[in-house]
């Protein structure tokens, strides 16, 4: 890795707006995902991956002035949080620390103290790290750490902050980067594939966990273990002849052994229902699935499974999704599916809240992986697949007893028809994923299913069970196989990357208003999508905005966890600077059908009554939305 020099921090213009700790506090709190991952991607990669968690914690927390404190401010850019002047002085803080973590320790110096392993924040006994990536973001890792600190600080700004140049070129220099122009311009030799830097595998606050050198750690408390003891055996003493008043009370001895833990161990005890139960059942979910796969009788197998399930190994890729329990069984799971994919051994368990998914290569155990997805409260439709195997950009499923048909389709495509997807006890052959893609959005294939109730597509989005693709008005919404349904995905189809790997159960497209645009240049679009999820959190909402003859549709706003444009309250008012053919700058906006009027105020002051509004601005002007529904209750911009 190249060093970089940092130079004396610069000092503040007197004119310099002035931070206080609460102004700053606030803007880390709210900001601080971001702020981590920052840290995280300018650190050394020498560090390894586990200090590189910690320590952009620590520097993040570390980032909070000690009293008033003047702050450099970044113009404002595309983005609210830029023209924060608390936000601009933790990220400079964050920024500046990180740069100084990469210095390396020089003789008859004190070392500053980013440069030593933070003391706070620990985990004793774990190694931390973040969720593996696809091949695209581990190939971006490795051009990153090639670069200098100063130049993955300007890529990162650049990605991640969506800064131009002129604006990193002065954070840099703020920071105390000695040749900012440099670090630009070595920056330059990375290709922009800035969508990755959001992507989980650069996500320091979203973590897996792995025990440290067992051996060593032993070795390290055998000594203070002796020394415990005796005051360990008084305990036990005290605690025997009362009536179970110790710390445990009427719980028996850890190496005690538990029915329904032996049980969950032992491959005869699976549960293996019916092929024909799904037939009579009034619940037709995973639970009424049958047993399928040339090895559903292969006991080394199963045993193997379900023990690496309990107890996973080191050597295990373990992964779960946003809100899933990786914990073992709670007694014996019903088997799914067990048997030969490809170059793999898979087998698919069902527990009755989570699908669990074990795979192992032919020719031994090594590299391994156990794979979790919640899936509780599955209907009949959400349970009509689930993955079987990922491998050479190509996903397969297995199907549900009661599909009939599988096919394949282009989503960006709508007139271009569905290719039959043939199916072996279940099994699909391959379809192409869209989320393993490398390179530009030019399509995005999904799974099409037809069964007794209907056809319906569902999308790979990187998880064990594939998304449900919805359209309509939030609380009357319906599956995406109609012209109409799929006419109003296709502009919108590349968004759904922005959900990938967030535990999505449906994604619903809702065009909730058009547009007349002004220097009559046709007829827009505005459409809003939310991914809902198993855990019933962490939905997201894009309002997107699509213009005449346009190939994709453009993000407008977006929000995470909030109840716009769902069921609960199916409102949403967003808005667009927008260029016409002529050359003219227009604010445009739209909220829902029973928005009674919109206004903005800041670079752009109007008032228009209805749903819509059209208003002449300037380019790079900003301005906030408030909307008045027709009940009187105020709405703001999403965003």
């Amino acid at each position: 890795m190249q060093s970089q020099d940092v130079a004396p921090r610069p000092t503040s213009s007197p004119s310099a707006p002035v931070v206080d700790v609460e102004q700053a506090e606030a803007a880390l709190v709210e900001h601080y995902p971001r702020l981590v991952r920052l840290a995280y991607l300018v650190l050394p990669p020498g560090l390894g991956r586990n200090r590189r968690v910690l320590t952009a914690h620590a520097l993040t927390q570390r980032a909070l002035p000690r009293g008033r404190a003047e702050a450099s401010v970044i113009p404002a850019q595309s983005t609210g949080r830029d023209g924060d002047p608390g936000y601009a002085f933790v990220r400079l803080q964050v920024l500046r620390t990180a740069l100084e973590a990469g210095l390396p320790l020089r003789r008859r110096a004190w070392p500053k103290r980013s440069q030593l392993p933070p003391l706070l924040p620990q985990v004793w006994g774990l190694r931390l790290f973040p969720r593996s990536g696809g091949a695209e973001e581990l190939a971006l890792d490795q051009r990153l750490s090639a670069l200098s600190a100063a130049a993955r600080a300007a890529y990162v700004l650049r990605g991640l902050e969506r800064l131009p140049d002129s604006d990193v070129h002065h954070v840099l220099r703020t920071a105390g980067v000695t040749d900012p122009d440099a670090a630009l311009q070595e920056a330059d030799g990375v290709p922009a594939q800035y969508p990755l830097l959001d992507s989980p595998e650069f996500d320091p606050c979203s973590l897996q966990a792995r025990p440290t050198d067992l051996m060593r750690r032993r070795q390290h408390l055998r000594a203070a273990l002796a020394g415990a003891a005796a005051l360990a055996v008084c305990g036990v003493l005290l605690a025997l002849p009362g009536d179970g008043w110790g710390p445990d009370g009427a719980a028996a001895p850890p190496y005690a052994q538990n029915p329904a833990a032996q049980a969950a161990l032992d491959p005869s005890r699976l549960l293996k229902v019916s092929p024909v139960a799904w037939q009579s059942a009034t619940r037709t979910d995973f639970s009424v699935w049958p047993a399928r796969g040339d090895l559903t009788t292969d006991r080394a197998l199963l045993r193997r499974a379900l023990a690496v399930w309990a107890r996973p190994g080191e050597t295990v890729r373990v992964s779960a999704t946003p809100g899933t329990p990786s914990g073992g069984p709670p007694g014996p799971p019903q088997l799914l599916y067990a048997g030969n994919v490809d170059n793999a051994r898979v087998v698919i368990f069902y527990d009755g809240l989570r699908i669990a998914r074990y795979a192992e290569p032919k020719d031994g155990t090594a590299g391994a992986a156990l794979d979790f997805s919640r899936v509780d409260g599955a209907t009949r439709i959400e349970a009509s697949a689930v993955l079987l195997n990922r491998t050479d950009g190509n996903v397969r499923y297995l199907t549900a007893p009661w599909v009939r048909k599988t096919a394949e389709r282009d989503l960006l495509k709508p007139g271009s028809g569905a290719m039959d997807l043939a199916r072996t006890d279940g099994a699909t052959a391959p379809l192409a994923s869209p989320v393993a893609r490398t390179g530009g959005c030019t399509s995005w294939n999904v799974l099409q299913i037809t069964d007794d109730s209907g056809t319906r597509l569902m999308t790979d989005l990187g998880e064990l069970v594939p998304a449900r693709l919805t359209t309509g008005r939030p609380g009357k919404t319906h599956d995406a196989s109609g012209a109409e349904s799929l006419r109003t995905w296709a502009p919108f189809g590349c968004s759904l990357a922005d959900v990938r790997g967030q535990g999505v159960r449906s994604v619903n497209a809702w065009q909730y208003a058009t547009q007349p645009l002004p220097d009559a240049s046709g007829t827009a679009a505005w459409v809003c999508t939310r991914g809902e999820t198993w855990r019933g959190g962490g939905e997201r909402v894009l309002a997107q905005f699509h213009t005449p003859g346009g190939k994709y549709g453009a993000v407008a706003a977006k929000a995470e966890n909030v109840a716009a444009c769902g069921a609960r309250d199916p409102q949403v008012l967003a808005g667009v600077l927008w260029k016409s053919e002529a050359g003219s700058w227009y604010l445009l906006a739209a909220g829902s059908r029973n928005t009674a009027s919109i206004s903005t105020t800041g670079g752009v002051e109007q008032t228009a009554q209805g749903n819509l509004l059209a208003a002449k601005a300037k380019q790079g002007a900003r301005a906030e939305l408030k909307g008045t529904l027709e009940d009187g209750r105020s709405i703001s911009g999403l965003g």
